[in-house]
Order: C-alpha cells, then sequence, then structure tokens
C-alpha cells in the first residue's frame, strides 16, 4: 500500500508540473498582452508617468524576458504564496481569489453531496424496480435534466420566482444583507439564496449520475456470483447493497476526482446569470482580458484540485478493491 501511494503522488507531482508549464505557454500565446492595452488607456488619459510604470512592472514580473524565464519566476513565487498582481483590477491576485474562494468552495461541495446524495438513491431504486412505473418517471427526469441547459434553468428559476412569489433569486444575498457584517438573519439569507445554484448546478450531474448508477447495477445483477448470493438464501437487501452497488459504484467514485473541478468551471456561465460572487467570472474575465498572473493562477488552482481530487479517487477505489493496488 505504501508503494501504491508513493507511485501515485510523484505521478500528481509530474502531472502538476507539465500542466503549469503547459498552461502558462498557452496563455501567453495571443499577440500583445494585457500591458499594451494598459499603455494605451493611460496613454488616453494623457498621463505622463505611464511608460515609468509599465516599465516598472516588467521588471517586477520579467514581463521584458523570454516566456520561460517569466514561468520560473512566477511559478517560484507562486511556491511561497506569491501569486503575482492582477493588471486589470489592480490588486494582489491572491486577494481577489480568497474573497471569492469560500463562497465557490461552498457551493461547489454543496453541489457534490446533493448529487450524489439524489443520484444514488435513485439509481439503485432504478435499477432494481426496472421497467417499472418508477424507473419510468425518473428515466424520463434524468433525461430532461441532462437536456437542459444549466443557465437555461436558471433563467427559468428567475423568471418562475419573480412572477410567482415576487422575489429575486439573483446573488446570495438580498439587497439589505449584501454588504452588512455577518448576522444570524445574514446567514439564514444566505440559506435562502444557496439552493437556487446548488439545484441549477447539480441538475446535469444529478442526471447522468442517476444514468450510471442505474446501468452499472443493471450489469452488476446479471452477473453469476450475484445469483449465487441469492441462491445461497441471503436476503434480497444485502445481496444488492453489500454485494451489487459496491461494485456498481466502483466507475462514480473514479468520476468523484473530477466532479469537483467541473462542478467549478461548468457553473462560470450560471455564476454569471445568477450574479454569483464566485470566481468562475473572474477566471473567464482574466481569460478574456489577457490578465496573466491570474488566469495562470486559477488555472493552476483548478489543475491541483482535479489532480487532489483524481488522487483521493485512487485511494478510495485502493480501499474499497484491493486487487486495485497489485495492478
Amino acid at each position: 500500500m505504501v508503494a501504491y501511494l508513493i507511485r501515485r503522488f510523484l505521478y500528481m507531482i509530474t502531472t502538476l508540473i507539465f500542466v503549469s508549464i503547459i498552461g502558462f505557454v498557452i496563455i501567453n500565446l495571443p499577440p500583445g498582452s494585457y500591458l499594451d492595452v494598459y499603455r494605451a488607456q493611460r496613454q488616453m488619459q494623457g498621463t505622463s508617468t505611464a511608460k515609468e510604470e509599465i516599465e516598472a512592472l516588467k521588471r517586477r514580473y520579467a514581463l521584458d524576458q523570454p516566456v520561460y524565464v517569466q514561468y520560473l519566476k512566477w511559478i517560484s513565487g507562486f511556491v511561497r504564496g506569491d501569486f503575482g498582481r492582477s493588471f486589470q483590477y489592480n490588486r494582489e491576485v491572491s486577494d481577489l481569489i480568497w474573497e471569492r474562494l469560500g463562497y465557490t468552495a461552498i457551493i461547489s461541495f454543496s453541489t457534490l453531496l446533493f448529487t450524489w446524495i439524489v443520484a444514488i438513491p435513485i439509481g439503485i431504486y432504478s435499477a432494481t424496480h426496472q421497467y417499472k412505473l418508477g424507473d419510468h418517471i425518473f428515466t424520463f427526469i434524468g433525461l430532461a435534466g441532462l437536456s437542459i441547459p444549466n443557465f437555461m434553468l436558471a433563467l427559468v428559476l428567475m423568471v418562475v420566482a419573480q412572477r410567482a412569489f415576487g422575489q429575486s433569486v439573483g446573488g446570495l444575498f438580498s439587497r439589505e444583507f449584501k454588504d452588512a457584517p455577518w448576522t444570524l438573519a445574514k446567514f439564514i439569507d444566505f440559506l435562502k439564496h444557496l439552493w437556487v445554484p446548488i439545484v441549477v448546478v447539480g441538475t446535469s450531474g444529478t442526471a447522468g449520475l442517476i444514468r450510471m448508477m442505474r446501468g452499472n447495477l443493471l450489469d452488476i445483477l446479471n452477473m453469476q456470483y450475484i445469483q449465487a448470493a441469492r441462491a445461497r438464501g441471503l436476503p434480497e437487501s444485502k445481496v444488492i447493497v453489500k454485494h451489487a452497488v459496491r461494485n456498481a459504484i466502483h466507475p462514480l467514485i473514479m468520476l468523484l476526482g473530477m466532479s469537483l473541478p467541473g462542478i467549478i468551471s461548468g457553473s462560470t456561465v450560471v455564476a454569471i446569470v445568477l450574479s454569483l460572487p464566485t470566481t468562475g467570472p473572474l477566471y473567464f474575465n482574466a481569460l478574456r482580458q489577457q490578465d496573466m498572473f491570474l488566469a495562470g493562477t486559477f488555472l493552476l488552482f483548478l489543475s491541483v484540485m482535479l489532480i487532489i481530487g483524481n488522487f483521493l479517487a485512487d485511494l478510495l477505489l485502493a480501499w474499497i478493491d484491493p486487487r486495485i493496488r497489485l495492478e
């Protein structure tokens, strides 16, 4: 088990290094940079210090050096916790990220829990009640969830809430609580708004997970060892939960490691529609404006989450099925 952990950890570190290099190079591929836009804006404003500011920024971040020098300077600062400065917002990248990362983490983890808590029992029920009325209903709901785009569902919920209940579901707070200090009333208002992005972002993932769990469990239930367990007189609930579900859930655990970055990146459009103070819209604007340090930091954060998620999924699979450690 120790050798397996060391091997997976080395794979994780190597992958992260390559992702950071490739991502930094891709972000710098388009011609020009945000400094060109910044220079033009300052010149239009008639600021005489524009040239001096540009030169100072170039020296600080080695922007007048080759790309590999810029990368080494950036990644060395990243390891120390210095993510650079956002040219667009004229603020430290760390400040911009930390003020939004908390809300993003809450929405992402809540959506992940919502997806698994809802999808797994429904998938088990559909597989054990194949072609019954409940199976047809959940199949229809699953197909609808996969077909409807998240941003469209967000727009529909906004219209329904406004016209039917006279309530706005945009943002995470009501207007009177947006800039207020944290109190019990603000926390309750936050919970009232939180369910909307959770349902909207988690709908397609829940629908896909239901279909996958149902298909995997149906394949397992037709295998010989399941029939042998039933022939020995084991209770049906024990056959399903202990023998069938435990094996059917393996592919879902593999997807678990990729779920969190997918939720964060996939909720960008939803965050824009619902005016959510999360990292998605900030990352989108950074890519549009070629704000290289902000975009690169987001890219590396998402890569770290994806790689760590896959690493944890590998450990969970190795714990559930010891045969994986020997492969």
